[in-house]
Protein backbone atom coordinates (compact mmCIF):
# COMPACT_ATOMS: atom_id res chain seq x y z
CA UNK A 1 0.00 0.00 0.00
CA UNK A 2 0.97 3.67 -0.31
CA UNK A 3 0.50 6.60 2.06
CA UNK A 4 1.06 10.35 1.74
CA UNK A 5 0.77 13.71 3.46
CA UNK A 6 1.21 16.46 0.90
CA UNK A 7 1.65 19.12 3.60
CA UNK A 8 4.83 17.42 4.83
CA UNK A 9 7.60 20.06 4.69
CA UNK A 10 10.29 17.76 3.24
CA UNK A 11 8.53 15.05 1.23
CA UNK A 12 7.15 15.22 -2.32
CA UNK A 13 4.66 13.03 -4.17
CA UNK A 14 5.05 14.36 -7.73
CA UNK A 15 2.59 11.80 -9.14
CA UNK A 16 -0.12 13.40 -6.97
CA UNK A 17 0.53 16.99 -8.03
CA UNK A 18 -2.57 18.89 -9.10
CA UNK A 19 -1.69 18.89 -12.80
CA UNK A 20 0.17 15.57 -12.87
CA UNK A 21 -1.01 12.78 -15.16
CA UNK A 22 -0.02 9.25 -14.26
CA UNK A 23 2.31 7.89 -16.99
CA UNK A 24 0.29 4.68 -17.32
CA UNK A 25 -3.10 5.21 -15.71
CA UNK A 26 -3.63 8.76 -16.96
CA UNK A 27 -6.15 10.75 -14.90
CA UNK A 28 -6.02 9.72 -11.23
CA UNK A 29 -7.64 12.87 -9.81
CA UNK A 30 -10.15 10.71 -7.91
CA UNK A 31 -7.47 9.68 -5.37
CA UNK A 32 -5.59 12.99 -5.12
CA UNK A 33 -6.50 13.77 -1.53
CA UNK A 34 -4.36 16.11 0.56
CA UNK A 35 -3.38 13.17 2.73
CA UNK A 36 -3.89 9.43 3.00
CA UNK A 37 -2.32 8.03 6.15
CA UNK A 38 -2.47 4.79 8.07
CA UNK A 39 -5.72 5.60 9.89
CA UNK A 40 -7.39 6.36 6.54
CA UNK A 41 -6.24 3.04 5.15
CA UNK A 42 -7.46 1.19 8.23
CA UNK A 43 -10.91 2.75 7.87
CA UNK A 44 -11.21 0.94 4.55
CA UNK A 45 -9.33 -2.26 5.42
CA UNK A 46 -10.51 -3.00 8.96
CA UNK A 47 -13.30 -5.40 7.92
CA UNK A 48 -11.02 -7.48 5.67
CA UNK A 49 -9.11 -9.42 8.35
CA UNK A 50 -5.78 -7.70 7.67
CA UNK A 51 -3.01 -8.39 10.19
CA UNK A 52 -0.24 -6.25 8.72
CA UNK A 53 0.70 -3.81 5.97
CA UNK A 54 3.76 -3.35 3.77
CA UNK A 55 4.25 0.22 2.59
CA UNK A 56 5.99 0.47 -0.78
CA UNK A 57 7.78 3.70 -1.64
CA UNK A 58 5.48 6.48 -2.76
CA UNK A 59 7.17 9.82 -1.95
CA UNK A 60 8.62 10.13 -5.43
CA UNK A 61 10.44 13.40 -6.06
CA UNK A 62 11.61 13.85 -2.47
CA UNK A 63 15.14 15.24 -1.91
CA UNK A 64 16.04 12.45 0.51
CA UNK A 65 14.20 9.09 0.28
CA UNK A 66 15.17 8.23 3.85
CA UNK A 67 12.82 10.98 5.07
CA UNK A 68 9.86 8.86 3.96
CA UNK A 69 11.12 5.93 6.03
CA UNK A 70 11.50 8.16 9.09
CA UNK A 71 7.99 9.60 8.61
CA UNK A 72 6.39 6.16 8.22
CA UNK A 73 8.29 4.72 11.17
CA UNK A 74 6.91 7.42 13.44
CA UNK A 75 3.37 6.93 12.07
CA UNK A 76 3.55 3.18 12.65
CA UNK A 77 4.08 3.65 16.39
CA UNK A 78 0.35 4.24 16.81
CA UNK A 79 -0.81 2.07 13.90
CA UNK A 80 -3.67 -0.42 14.26
CA UNK A 81 -1.60 -3.35 12.97
CA UNK A 82 2.15 -3.84 12.31
CA UNK A 83 3.71 -2.20 9.26
CA UNK A 84 6.94 -2.78 7.33
CA UNK A 85 8.59 -0.40 4.87
CA UNK A 86 9.93 -0.97 1.37
CA UNK A 87 11.73 2.29 0.75
CA UNK A 88 13.11 4.20 -2.18
CA UNK A 89 16.78 4.31 -3.11
CA UNK A 90 18.50 4.85 -6.46
CA UNK A 91 20.63 1.74 -6.19
CA UNK A 92 22.98 2.71 -9.01
CA UNK A 93 23.93 6.06 -7.48
CA UNK A 94 27.14 6.90 -5.68
CA UNK A 95 26.58 6.46 -1.97
CA UNK A 96 23.63 4.08 -2.43
CA UNK A 97 24.89 1.64 0.22
CA UNK A 98 25.34 4.46 2.71
CA UNK A 99 21.76 5.50 2.00
CA UNK A 100 20.56 1.94 2.55
CA UNK A 101 22.33 1.94 5.90
CA UNK A 102 20.49 5.12 6.89
CA UNK A 103 17.19 3.44 5.92
CA UNK A 104 18.20 0.50 8.12
CA UNK A 105 18.20 2.74 11.19
CA UNK A 106 14.45 2.11 11.14
CA UNK A 107 13.53 -1.31 12.55
CA UNK A 108 10.65 -1.39 10.04
CA UNK A 109 12.77 -1.03 6.90
CA UNK A 110 12.89 -4.32 4.97
CA UNK A 111 13.68 -3.53 1.32
CA UNK A 112 13.74 -1.24 -1.71
CA UNK A 113 11.74 -0.59 -4.83
CA UNK A 114 13.77 1.32 -7.44
CA UNK A 115 12.06 2.27 -10.71
CA UNK A 116 15.51 2.63 -12.32
CA UNK A 117 15.72 -1.15 -12.62
CA UNK A 118 13.32 -1.25 -15.56
CA UNK A 119 15.23 1.55 -17.29
CA UNK A 120 18.40 -0.50 -16.90
CA UNK A 121 16.68 -3.62 -18.24
CA UNK A 122 15.39 -1.79 -21.32
CA UNK A 123 18.90 -0.53 -22.08
CA UNK A 124 20.33 -4.05 -21.50
CA UNK A 125 22.83 -2.54 -19.06
CA UNK A 126 24.63 -3.96 -16.05
CA UNK A 127 25.76 -1.12 -13.78
CA UNK A 128 28.60 -1.83 -11.33
CA UNK A 129 27.19 0.41 -8.58
CA UNK A 130 23.78 -1.26 -8.93
CA UNK A 131 25.38 -4.69 -8.66
CA UNK A 132 27.21 -3.71 -5.47
CA UNK A 133 23.99 -2.39 -3.95
CA UNK A 134 22.20 -5.64 -4.73
CA UNK A 135 25.05 -7.65 -3.21
CA UNK A 136 24.74 -5.56 -0.05
CA UNK A 137 20.97 -6.08 0.05
CA UNK A 138 21.40 -9.84 -0.34
CA UNK A 139 23.93 -9.90 2.51
CA UNK A 140 21.55 -7.92 4.73
CA UNK A 141 18.46 -9.94 3.79
CA UNK A 142 16.72 -6.93 2.25
CA UNK A 143 13.98 -7.50 -0.33
CA UNK A 144 14.21 -6.09 -3.85
CA UNK A 145 10.65 -5.21 -4.94
CA UNK A 146 10.76 -5.15 -8.72
CA UNK A 147 8.56 -3.40 -11.27
CA UNK A 148 9.13 -5.17 -14.59
CA UNK A 149 7.02 -5.60 -17.74
CA UNK A 150 7.04 -8.97 -19.47
CA UNK A 151 9.22 -7.62 -22.29
CA UNK A 152 12.08 -7.09 -19.81
CA UNK A 153 11.69 -10.22 -17.70
CA UNK A 154 14.54 -12.04 -19.41
CA UNK A 155 16.85 -9.29 -18.15
CA UNK A 156 15.28 -9.67 -14.70
CA UNK A 157 16.07 -13.40 -14.89
CA UNK A 158 19.73 -12.58 -15.55
CA UNK A 159 19.76 -10.26 -12.53
CA UNK A 160 18.12 -12.87 -10.32
CA UNK A 161 20.67 -15.47 -11.42
CA UNK A 162 23.56 -13.09 -10.73
CA UNK A 163 22.23 -12.60 -7.18
CA UNK A 164 20.72 -15.94 -6.14
CA UNK A 165 20.67 -14.98 -2.44
CA UNK A 166 18.71 -11.76 -3.08
CA UNK A 167 14.96 -12.07 -2.32
CA UNK A 168 13.09 -10.49 -5.25
CA UNK A 169 9.36 -9.77 -5.36
CA UNK A 170 7.69 -9.05 -8.71
CA UNK A 171 5.27 -6.15 -8.20
CA UNK A 172 1.74 -6.13 -9.61
CA UNK A 173 2.13 -9.39 -11.59
CA UNK A 174 4.44 -7.53 -13.95
CA UNK A 175 2.06 -4.59 -14.44
CA UNK A 176 0.33 -5.84 -17.63
CA UNK A 177 -0.43 -2.92 -19.96
CA UNK A 178 -2.81 -4.71 -22.35
CA UNK A 179 -5.53 -7.33 -21.99
CA UNK A 180 -5.71 -8.95 -25.43
CA UNK A 181 -4.98 -12.64 -26.00
CA UNK A 182 -1.59 -12.11 -27.65
CA UNK A 183 -0.36 -9.96 -24.77
CA UNK A 184 -1.59 -12.52 -22.23
CA UNK A 185 0.21 -15.32 -24.07
CA UNK A 186 3.52 -13.40 -24.04
CA UNK A 187 3.09 -12.29 -20.43
CA UNK A 188 2.32 -15.83 -19.25
CA UNK A 189 5.34 -17.28 -21.03
CA UNK A 190 7.57 -14.59 -19.48
CA UNK A 191 6.37 -15.12 -15.90
CA UNK A 192 6.79 -18.87 -16.32
CA UNK A 193 10.43 -18.25 -17.30
CA UNK A 194 10.91 -15.87 -14.38
CA UNK A 195 9.44 -18.43 -11.98
CA UNK A 196 12.41 -20.69 -12.70
CA UNK A 197 14.43 -18.34 -10.47
CA UNK A 198 13.87 -19.71 -6.98
CA UNK A 199 14.66 -16.38 -5.31
CA UNK A 200 11.74 -14.62 -7.05
CA UNK A 201 8.27 -14.31 -5.47
CA UNK A 202 5.12 -13.19 -7.28
CA UNK A 203 3.00 -10.45 -5.71
CA UNK A 204 -0.62 -10.74 -6.83
CA UNK A 205 -1.57 -7.07 -6.62
CA UNK A 206 -2.65 -4.27 -8.93
CA UNK A 207 -4.23 -6.93 -11.13
CA UNK A 208 -6.90 -4.59 -12.50
CA UNK A 209 -4.89 -1.36 -12.83
CA UNK A 210 -4.83 -1.10 -16.61
CA UNK A 211 -8.24 -2.70 -17.07
CA UNK A 212 -10.71 -0.30 -15.40
CA UNK A 213 -13.82 -2.19 -16.53
CA UNK A 214 -12.62 -5.55 -15.22
CA UNK A 215 -14.87 -8.19 -13.71
CA UNK A 216 -14.13 -10.96 -11.23
CA UNK A 217 -13.84 -13.41 -14.13
CA UNK A 218 -11.82 -11.23 -16.47
CA UNK A 219 -9.02 -10.99 -13.88
CA UNK A 220 -9.12 -14.64 -12.90
CA UNK A 221 -6.72 -15.98 -15.55
CA UNK A 222 -4.09 -13.37 -14.63
CA UNK A 223 -4.21 -14.22 -10.93
CA UNK A 224 -4.48 -17.99 -11.39
CA UNK A 225 -1.67 -18.05 -13.97
CA UNK A 226 0.52 -16.15 -11.50
CA UNK A 227 -0.20 -18.66 -8.78
CA UNK A 228 0.29 -21.59 -11.14
CA UNK A 229 3.71 -20.30 -12.19
CA UNK A 230 5.11 -19.53 -8.74
CA UNK A 231 3.17 -21.87 -6.47
CA UNK A 232 1.91 -21.36 -2.95
CA UNK A 233 5.41 -21.08 -1.49
CA UNK A 234 6.40 -18.12 -3.65
CA UNK A 235 3.25 -16.01 -3.93
CA UNK A 236 2.07 -13.11 -1.76
CA UNK A 237 -0.93 -10.79 -1.90
CA UNK A 238 -0.98 -6.99 -2.08
CA UNK A 239 -3.78 -4.46 -2.16
CA UNK A 240 -2.09 -1.59 -4.08
CA UNK A 241 -4.23 0.72 -1.99
CA UNK A 242 -5.47 3.38 -2.48
CA UNK A 243 -4.51 3.41 -6.18
CA UNK A 244 -6.85 0.52 -6.90
CA UNK A 245 -9.69 2.50 -5.34
CA UNK A 246 -9.96 4.09 -8.76
CA UNK A 247 -11.56 0.84 -9.90
CA UNK A 248 -12.94 -1.12 -6.93
CA UNK A 249 -13.56 -1.17 -3.18
CA UNK A 250 -11.00 -2.65 -0.79
CA UNK A 251 -13.23 -5.46 0.47
CA UNK A 252 -14.33 -6.43 -3.05
CA UNK A 253 -10.76 -6.66 -4.34
CA UNK A 254 -9.69 -8.79 -1.37
CA UNK A 255 -12.75 -10.98 -1.93
CA UNK A 256 -11.76 -11.48 -5.58
CA UNK A 257 -8.19 -12.34 -4.64
CA UNK A 258 -9.19 -14.82 -1.98
CA UNK A 259 -11.52 -16.44 -4.51
CA UNK A 260 -8.65 -16.83 -6.99
CA UNK A 261 -6.62 -18.83 -4.45
CA UNK A 262 -9.56 -20.81 -3.05
CA UNK A 263 -8.57 -24.02 -4.85
CA UNK A 264 -5.48 -24.26 -2.66
CA UNK A 265 -5.45 -26.24 0.57
CA UNK A 266 -5.97 -24.38 3.85
CA UNK A 267 -2.26 -24.46 4.68
CA UNK A 268 -1.34 -23.20 1.19
CA UNK A 269 -3.83 -20.34 1.46
CA UNK A 270 -2.28 -19.36 4.79
CA UNK A 271 1.12 -19.15 3.09
CA UNK A 272 -0.14 -16.95 0.26
CA UNK A 273 -2.26 -14.70 2.49
CA UNK A 274 0.13 -14.33 5.40
CA UNK A 275 3.09 -16.58 6.10
CA UNK A 276 5.12 -15.88 2.96
CA UNK A 277 4.85 -12.13 3.45
CA UNK A 278 5.62 -12.47 7.16
CA UNK A 279 8.86 -14.28 6.26
CA UNK A 280 9.92 -12.04 3.37
CA UNK A 281 9.12 -8.74 5.05
CA UNK A 282 10.20 -9.80 8.55
CA UNK A 283 6.98 -9.49 10.54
Amino acid sequence: MHLWETKHPELKWVWLDKDASHPILGNIDAIKSVSYVLTDLWAEARFSEISGFVHVQAAIGSPDPVTETVWLTEMAKTGPVPMRIVGDSPLGAEGAIAQLQRHQESPLFVGVRDFNAEVMFKAREIQPNYEESLKYMAKEGLVFDLDCEWQNMDEAIKLANRHPELPIVLEHIGFPRQRDDEYFKNWKAAINRLASCQNVTMKISGVGMTDPLFTRESLRKWAESSLEAFGADRTVLGSNWPVDRLFVSYATMLDFTRDYISKLSQSEQEKVCNKNAARLYKF
